[in-house]
């Protein structure tokens, strides 16, 4: 049989997807994945519909909860959807046609929605289709409405009305209710998690100046979270015990400023702000910018939002604000005579660092690439934030001349260490040019040709290093030894960095570069692992190098080659010939209490240089028995912020954190 006759395509093979099914063929097209990322998308877009409520100005409450039986429930005291007869769908309520027709919503035009997050239409409708139950109440005009949709979207039970509305405050009460629970046969798994959640409604109480955000878990086993805030008794209207988490900020994105600024040492105790808005085309536009300067050396604090939305790639806003800020801090800088005539401008990354700025704009026809809205393209947004920033912030500037002073000197000394560092790297590149294989003395290398088959233990101190060497397959495994605690890169400017000789070290024995120069396709090994001591000492020593890996060669850590070993601090010989090794106390009380009656000593293994070559071989080591947690970047970001706060000024917070921390800080189970 030929493949002519096997096989055909007409018009028959054409197959249309009708109504919703298309969502649930593809959902990823819609919420990205079925994992926990699209989970929570569902959430998102429920919760979304109600700040745009709030954006409108007829929202100022939505509660979020997650339900004993797996459902998440948005209320919010909007308007409500509307109920009436659709003029299309003359068969179907305009709720029902909101919740079953894709692209069908209020944002499209008209006077329904000014400002919102909505674009496609597509948001509640995915959601109805990819849950297996949803339950819709609606309050508008003094009447409760209900409706129910089942199996993917099919409605089960048509929009009627089910009684009085409650009354509030002596008046009816208006807004929507969304019930639902994610289909099971669609989602890897349909559990929310509550820390993400009160995460994202956090950032959007911020970014709505005003709107009050509750969020409550009644599930059996909710764990515990520490609340922002509670409502007055602790408990909801219905006598319920648990708590609401809440969230109101009446300082809107000031506040968002001095949140994320809050384990920084701020530069001024102020924080700046400015807004504008104009009409284009019949086209609202606002902006509004809060920022403040700390002492830290990133220049990757800007914070972008369109209409509540994080714009993580940025877009047109961030761009006009880049180059407003740029243009406006080197005019001031000259005009007081602080640059002079033959000095170069500043440039954007030295303004930068260690600016946090919250850039949130408004607009009535957003232009987002993709449903996931991750850059905002309107050229006319660019325009406005652009115009605004060069008026405000000249304005601020001179207002403000002592905060202004010490940001442009802090701008100044940025950029005299960007040149230094830049001679730096070059003389980095030179030496390991001029020394051929330019491999640190210290180095006690492998023998191994291929990467993907070479590990590099990094071990504190030469006696542990000594002991590596002894203990290593000479084959796979290479042993640099660093002497004590590397600089907390967290806190030096990169030229200090790059003078310090166990970072050169680090950077050449990898063999890739770092920073913007990194290549994880050059890097010399496929392991990197971080042999320290199993005490408080030994953590802080793996912090200093997850912070150094995740800001100057973060590809090494995304790409998986990022190891921490864990070596024992405690061993017991439970016969002459049987040595039994413990992590650390929780694994050593774990092992009386499954032996009350055992009575032989144990010996606290106070550093890897106290360890025999044998018993460091076979505890941490050896391929099969060795003990290593491969570091994500969720890891090394949260090692980072640690860093910041262990070695900060701040001496009440970083005792605090220890004290609340400990066991996290020494373990590293973050």
């Amino acid at each position: 049989m030929t493949a002519t006759e096997s096989s055909s395509y007409g018009a028959s093979d054409i197959t249309v997807l009708e109504g919703l099914e298309a969502v649930r063929k593809r959902p990823g097209m819609y919420i990205g994945s079925t994992g926990p990322t699209g989970l929570h998308h569902l959430v998102w877009e429920v919760v979304d519909n109600s700040v745009d409520e709030a954006m409108a100005g007829h929202c100022t409450r939505i509660d979020i909860t997650l339900t004993a039986d797996g459902a998440c429930e948005v209320s919010d005291d909007g308007r409500g959807i509307p109920v009436d007869k659709h003029p299309k769908y003359e068969d179907l309520s305009a709720a029902e046609v909101v919740l079953t027709v894709l692209h069908a919503g209020g944002k499209f035009g008209g006077e329904g929605y000014k400002v919102s997050g909505g674009l496609h239409g597509v948001g509640i409708s995915v959601v109805n289709a990819l849950s297996q139950r949803v339950e819709v109440e609606i309050d508008r005009e003094g009447t409760r409405h209900a409706m129910v949709f089942g199996d993917g979207g099919e409605l089960k039970e048509r929009l009627a009305p089910i009684g009085a509305s409650p009354v509030v405050d002596g008046t009816p009460r208006t807004g929507t209710t969304v019930r639902f629970w994610p289909d099971p046969t669609i989602f890897d798994e349909v559990e929310f998690r509550f820390q993400t959640l009160i995460e994202r409604f956090q950032m959007m109480a911020f970014l709505n100046r005003g709107l009050e955000i509750r969020v409550r878990d009644l599930r059996e086993n909710a764990r515990p979270i520490a609340p922002q805030g509670t409502d007055s008794d602790g408990s909801d209207a219905d006598g319920s015990e648990a708590q609401w988490v809440v969230f109101k900020y009446d300082g809107g994105i000031i506040d968002f400023v001095s949140h994320v600024n809050a384990s920084k040492d701020a530069l001024f105790e102020i924080v700046g702000y400015f807004e504008g808005a104009e009409t284009i085309a019949d086209n609202a536009h606002e902006a509004e910018i809060a920022f403040q300067w700390n002492t830290g050396f990133n220049s990757d604090g800007l914070h972008s939002f369109a209409n509540g939305i994080a714009t993580r790639e940025g877009g047109m806003h961030e761009q006009g604000f880049r180059t407003a800020l740029t243009r406006t801090v080197n005019a001031y800088a000259r005009e007081k005579g602080i640059l002079k005539e033959k000095d170069d401008n500043l440039q954007g990354e030295d303004i930068r660092e260690g600016l946090t700025a919250i850039i949130s704009v408004r607009i009535g026809e957003p232009q987002f690439e993709g449903q996931t809205k991750s850059k905002l393209g309107n050229v006319s947004m660019r325009s406005l934030v652009e115009r605004v920033t060069n008026e405000r912030l000249a304005e601020w500037l001179e207002e403000h001349p002592g905060e202004a002073k010490v940001m442009v000197t802090k701008a100044t000394n940025a950029a005299r260490a960007r040149m230094a560092a830049s001679d730096a790297r070059k003389a980095i590149r030179s030496k390991s040019l001029l020394d051929g294989a330019g491999m640190p003395d210290k180095l006690k290398d492998c023998s191994a040709k291929e990467p993907e088959r070479r590990e590099l233990f990094i071990v504190e101190g030469d006696s542990a290093g000594g002991s590596a060497v002894r203990a290593r397959d000479p084959e796979t495994q290479a042993i640099l030894p660093i002497r004590g605690k590397i600089l907390n890169v967290e806190r030096a400017r990169i030229d200090k960095m790059l003078k310090n000789n166990e970072v050169q070290t680090l950077i050449t024995a990898i063999g890739a570069g770092f920073a913007d120069d990194f290549d994880v396709e050059q890097a010399r090994y496929h392991k990197v692992i971080l042999l320290a001591d199993a005490d408080v000492d030994g953590s802080h020593i793996r912090t200093l190098l997850l912070t150094f890996f995740f800001r100057q060669m973060r590809p090494l850590v995304e790409a998986g080659f990022v190891y921490i070993a864990q070596p024992p601090l405690y061993s017991t010989k439970v016969s002459n010939k049987e040595t039994v090794y413990l992590k650390d106390d929780t694994a050593k009380d774990a092992f009386i209490a499954e032996r009350p009656n055992y009575n032989k000593d144990f010996q606290r293994l106070k550093g890897l240089g106290e360890m025999d070559w044998d018993e460091l071989r076979d505890t941490t080591m050896d391929v099969g028995s060795r003990s290593l947690l491969q570091v994500s970047v969720d890891q090394a970001a949260i090692a980072d912020e640690v860093m910041s706060i262990l070695m900060g000024d701040d001496v009440e917070q970083r005792k605090n954190f220890i004290v609340t921390n400990a066991r996290e800080v020494r373990n590293l189970d973050f």
